[in-house]
């Protein structure tokens, strides 16, 4: 390695292939708009495609959409050295998040091109389906279906807020590969991210060594009521939806703080019917996100997030019923592939720091069939899921340099 520490991705490479990408679904502020399984999304995947197919590598495609480009090692049998993260986008989303994942892993590639750099191990630069969640819940769908962790026929079941399945959206973009899904085994898995939180910025920091990830619950509640007219009916004869909603996302906050450190809470999606101005809301499905990345932690809140809000339905005279519709639980990554991510941030000069990582990610299920890293870069002021989501070409290229010297580290460098 001593030979090829000085050498350093091609970051103005890197940064246009960033701005192409965010031309396919453009938002409506500067972002993007590339939900999973739209004709957006299968844009995307075709110029993910060419490029991959123009930097010599071969493209596999699983039925979970999954797509995994494959650059050829010296020792073919040898097992992979996975990298990659997610093309897909929230509906206000960023340029950055899950993108500089996956087109970071493309650089690698093409920078070792550049260099003539030659690896036992092959190397597959990989794009997940579904990692956001947004448009069909649970998040990291398609890559929990490779760990095993749901099932195909779950998946394919999932549906959007229009009643779409994800299997029909799916076959509809032409993205139904032939690959059983999580037939394919890994020798590592390397993933690339945004922090999407302040702590790197706030700190000076270049480089997260992601060493831990929060568990989460996320819990879809539906409280049901009466629909009635806001002027004409009593105070004392209301049966509102919307009222219990507001006081369990008071109740989801106070549960929050009252486990700091390090647990996290909120309301997300909200659904109220009918959506009038003047009519009381007779139903609300709402999301609660519970995150921490200490198990006991996690459970004691889901059990008193759920009590408060049956608690608050009864007092109400709502009906309430819940259902848990995403869910993984606190992640250790892989302690060797921690050394290798900051041994390569210290060669390469790069201020670095260990951090948890307060998203759920891919790299939180593949973690569970192989040995599993993440490397962050900062994102100004923390902000993501959002079209200002943004970070500096440097970041970008201090992050994807990382990940060059640890894929060649892991994938063996020949010659």
């Amino acid at each position: 390695m001593a030979v090829l520490a000085n050498q350093r991705i091609n970051a103005q490479r890197l940064w246009d292939s960033l701005g192409e990408m965010a031309m396919i679904g453009p938002g409506v502020a500067g972002g993007c708009n590339r939900q999973t399984l739209t004709d957006a999304d299968s844009a995307g995947r075709h110029l993910f495609a060419r490029w991959c197919a123009e930097a010599g590598m071969s493209m596999g495609v699983d039925t979970m959409g999954n797509m995994f480009a494959t650059r050829a090692g010296t020792h073919p049998d040898a097992l992979p050295v996975y990298m990659g993260s997610h093309l897909d986008t929230q509906p206000t989303g960023g340029r950055y998040d899950g993108v500089l994942g996956v087109l970071g892993a493309l650089e690698v590639v093409r920078s070792m091109n550049d260099l003539g750099i030659k690896t036992r191990r092959p190397i597959v630069v990989t794009n997940w389906t579904n990692e956001e969640g947004a448009r069909f819940a649970p998040a990291m769908l398609a890559s929990g279906v490779f760990a095993g962790i749901h099932t195909q026929d779950y998946a394919y079941g999932r549906r959007d807020l229009d009643g779409k399945s994800f299997g029909e959206e799916l076959a509809r973009i032409g993205w139904v590969g032939d690959e059983a899904v999580g037939s394919r085994k890994m020798h590592a898995m390397l993933e690339l991210h945004i922090e999407q939180g302040p702590i790197l910025e706030a700190e000076g920091k270049t480089i997260g060594v992601v060493t831990h990830g929060q568990g989460l619950w996320w819990l879809e509640i539906t409280l049901t009521g009466k629909d009635a007219h806001t002027g004409s009916t009593p105070m004392t004869m209301r049966v509102n939806a919307g009222l219990g909603m507001a006081r369990i996302t008071e109740r989801v906050h106070q549960i929050a703080m009252a486990h700091q450190p390090n647990a996290v809470g909120a309301v997300g999606q909200v659904k109220v019917y009918p959506n009038s101005r003047n009519v009381i809301p007779g139903k609300v499905v709402f999301t609660v996100d519970i995150r921490s990345p200490e198990q006991g932690k996690l459970d004691l809140m889901r059990g008193e997030v759920e009590r408060a809000a049956y608690a608050v339905a009864a007092e109400l005279g709502l009906g309430c019923s819940i259902e848990p519709v995403g869910h993984f639980d606190p992640v250790t990554f892989d302690p060797d592939l921690v050394n290798v991510v900051r041994g390569a941030a210290e060669r390469l000069g790069h201020a670095h720091m260990d951090i948890i990582s307060g998203a759920g990610h891919d790299a939180c299920w593949t973690n569970r069939v192989a040995p599993t890293v993440m490397i962050m870069c900062p994102c100004v002021g923390g902000l993501s899921h959002n079209e200002a989501e943004e970070i500096s070409p440097e970041w970008a290229a201090a992050g994807t340099d990382v990940l060059l010297h640890a894929c060649l580290e892991v994938a063996e460098v020949v010659g």
